[in-house]
């Protein structure tokens, strides 16, 4: 079988199997972790969506405001009662270093579209999978998603405390993002992207660079297949060549990880302390409510 096909059965499987396997596991879901209510309507794509949210340990008695982490496939983040293959562990991650004192945030998780989610997260049409869908889905996230969180929580709304995260797919269409909601997002972890899939993504990104002080986060695992490893290399080198300054673009390929949660997971903490580090793109760990 073509490596791509493999790759396809993977995500496809990725995307449709934790709601079939979910009534057999059980929650591991922490406090800060809780559903928006009700389904969100998707403008320009008749669908619904459940959107998930994740709260620091202190936000019920701080008044503080905090920056934002918007990520894709919201299923795989908190319970591993909704993931597949295992869950992100992204509530453990982020109430260990607001204990330490490294970084706070609200995390809001919008699932994936489990058949369409080929579509939804590609921008470019892929004769293989089908029509790009993946401008209507940011529009939902930006549009939709991002006010009404903005709207209900103490936010930092301003891109320099805004970013987007997600893998395979989800990192493709961060990337996107990054480069096509300047306004909206100052940072993005593009975890495993799935470059050969987004056609056109090369050439894209060179007529549409990110703004200079977005922080991009590039990270694969050395055994992650097909052409994986150099697609994301060539991006790498193509931005540095471009100019994006060396100081916001970091390029993460680890031994022994594969194009799995368990080690999306691992590297989430590292990712996200990097992307928020203090004073990046002029902005805050978190500040005082109104």
């Amino acid at each position: 079988m073509h490596i791509l096909r493999k790759l396809l059965v993977l995500l496809l499987c990725a995307a449709t199997g934790g709601q079939a396997l979910a009534a057999d596991k059980v929650s591991t879901a922490l406090p800060g972790v809780s559903l928006l209510t009700p389904l969100l309507d998707m403008p320009g794509l008749d669908r619904k969506r459940q959107v998930r949210l994740y709260l620091p340990p202190g936000y019920a008695s701080s008044g503080k405001r905090y920056p934002v982490l918007y990520m894709h496939d919201g299923q795989n983040l908190f319970d591993r009662a909704t993931a597949y293959a295992g869950e992100w562990q992204v509530d453990e991650t982020m109430d260990a270093l607001s204990k330490a004192g490294k970084l706070e945030l609200i995390v809001v998780g919008i699932d994936n579209g489990q058949e369409k989610r080929m579509t939804e997260l590609n921008p470019w049409t892929n004769p293989e999978f089908g029509a790009a869908e993946g401008r209507q889905y940011m529009d939902f996230l930006v549009k939709v998603v991002k006010p009404l969180i903005d709207k209900r929580y103490r936010t930092l709304p301003d891109r320099a405390n805004t970013g987007v995260m997600g893998s395979s797919m989800g990192g493709l269409i961060s990337h996107y993002a990054i480069n096509q909601y300047p306004d909206v997002f100052g940072k993005a972890g593009i975890f495993s992207p799935s470059y050969g899939i987004g056609i056109g993504s090369f050439a894209w990104v060179a007529a549409k660079p990110a703004a200079k002080d977005a922080r991009l986060y590039l990270l694969m695992g050395q055994l992650e297949g097909g052409s994986m490893v150099p697609d994301v290399r060539r991006m790498h080198t193509q931005l540095l060549a471009a100019g994006h300054p060396a100081a916001n673009e970091s390029l993460r390929i680890v031994p022994g990880g594969d194009h799995n949660e368990a080690f999306w997971s691992a590297e989430f903490g590292r990712a996200v302390l990097w992307l928020f580090a203090p004073g990046s793109n002029g902005g805050a760990a978190a500040a005082p409510g109104k």
